[in-house]
Formats: C-alpha cells, structure tokens, sequence
C-alpha cells in the first residue's frame, strides 16, 4: 500500500491513525519478533520520556539471544548510512540508564506528528532524541511529513546537526524520512550510527531497523503494520485522506 499524502488533510485525522498504527507496530513486535526478556509498550513515561512505542529489556544488557525473536546484526541497507561523532558522547561513558517497570529501555520508536515539527516543537523533539542517544538509547524515527521551514532538510537532518553537523540532503522527490539511529557505545568504541531512508507518497514502506544493543536489530514491519492500522481506519477517513472529500461531496 503506498504512503498517503498525510500533509492534505487535518493534523487530528494524522494523531488518529498515528495512535492505531502505533499500536500495529507494538502488536508486531510482541508477536514473536522481540527476543525473550524484551517487552514493546505504547506510550509510557520512563524517565521523563514519553515516546509512541518503548522496546524494554527486563535484565541487565548481555547481547540477546535469538531464540524466540528475529535479530540481526548485518547492518541493514538504506540509501544513507551516516556515523554520527561527537564529544559528549565519549565523554558521558557513565550514561544514564532509563528505567520502566518492566526494565531498562533499549530503544524508542517515533512517529512524527504535525506538532513535533513546529516552531517549538522542533527544538524539543530534537533535544528529547539527543538526549535518548547520548545515554545509549536506540531510536526509530518515521516522518511521514515533508520538510518545513524549521527543517528544510527533514528532520534527521535536524538530529544530526545536532550531534555532528552533517552534510545531509533529501531530494525533491524523496522529501519524506525513516531514520534508524544506533546510540553506540564509547567504552566500545562504537560511534552512533544513523541509517536513512528517503521515501515519498505514493512509495511501499521498507522495513526499518529498530537497534536493541550496538550491533543487533529487529526489523520492523513498517508496510505491514500500516496497511493494518489503514484497514482500521473508519470508510470515512479513508475516503477524506484518498480523495480530499467525503463520499457525496462534490468536488471542489
């Protein structure tokens, strides 16, 4: 199914779907492909954040088994693979665990909203997934929204620029971004690590790694989880995101 044009239609017909395809994504990742020991939740606080989806991990950090889940430590292949240096992330070796309940998160997954990419919620966003990645917190990030004037380069642009400037580009006809970050380890010497995928309207969606130590991922199902969320979606709001009306309205 491609990508819709989310970007013609109100911003609380996007914070819909945006809730029941976090939701998909969850369900996805408890359903067999999270390792044993490793819990996905939707939208809970753990350590002042409050993100869509928390992939937990309930002991301590020894590399996963793979039994009972889906990982992979090839690293995956996007248009854009970019090492992201920076000082503080050598020099917060003592990191900052950020704990929940049910254990130490590993990684966040973002979906971007209309709001996350206005004026002054775009600094807090990107403050938010800096801070996740200087304490070695993984990040999925999925834009489904063009650059604005607050990020003409799309918003992975905008969380490397603040960590190490990079000379980063989306094309006009890939405006659109999926951003997979590896938070990296100093002690390791293992640099953070971004892996970027450009797509537009009307393009299938690829899986996307989302890192559960340094080295190792589970691939989400993006296309899967959205077609999901999409046929749970009421005739109306499809219709309106698909045509820009309603059935019986006539055309403007």
């Amino acid at each position: 199914m491609p990508v819709h044009d989310w970007a013609s239609v109100e911003a609380n017909i996007f914070h819909d779907f945006h809730q029941v395809w976090t939701v998909a994504i969850r369900n996805a990742l408890n359903r067999g492909l999270l390792p044993p020991g490793y819990s996905a939740l939707v939208e809970q606080h753990a350590g002042g954040v409050v993100p869509d989806v928390l992939a937990l991990q309930r002991r301590p950090r020894p590399v996963p088994q793979s039994n009972g889940g889906v990982l992979t430590s090839t690293p995956p292949k996007t248009r854009h693979v970019v090492e992201m240096r920076n000082d503080s992330f050598a020099t917060r070796a003592n990191r900052i665990v950020i704990r929940h309940r049910l254990g130490e998160v590993v990684c966040v997954i973002e979906v971007v909203s209309p709001a996350n990419k206005t004026r002054h919620g775009l600094p807090s966003f990107v403050k938010k997934a800096v801070e996740l990645l200087e304490n070695g917190v993984n990040l999925l990030v999925l834009d489904l929204f063009p650059p604005g004037p607050h990020y003409p380069q799309g918003i992975h642009k905008a969380i490397a620029d603040a960590i190490d400037e990079q000379d980063f580009q989306l094309t006009a006809d890939k405006p659109l971004t999926l951003a997979a970050y590896a938070a990296g380890d100093p002690n390791a010497d293992w640099v953070a690590r971004a892996y970027v995928e450009p797509i537009a309207v009307g393009d299938a969606l690829p899986d996307m790694p989302a890192y559960l130590t340094v080295t190792d991922y589970v691939s989400v199902p993006l296309e899967a989880t959205y077609q999901a969320a999409w046929a749970d979606c009421p005739p109306d709001m499809r219709a309106l995101v698909e045509t820009g009306r309603l059935p019986g309205e006539p055309e403007a």
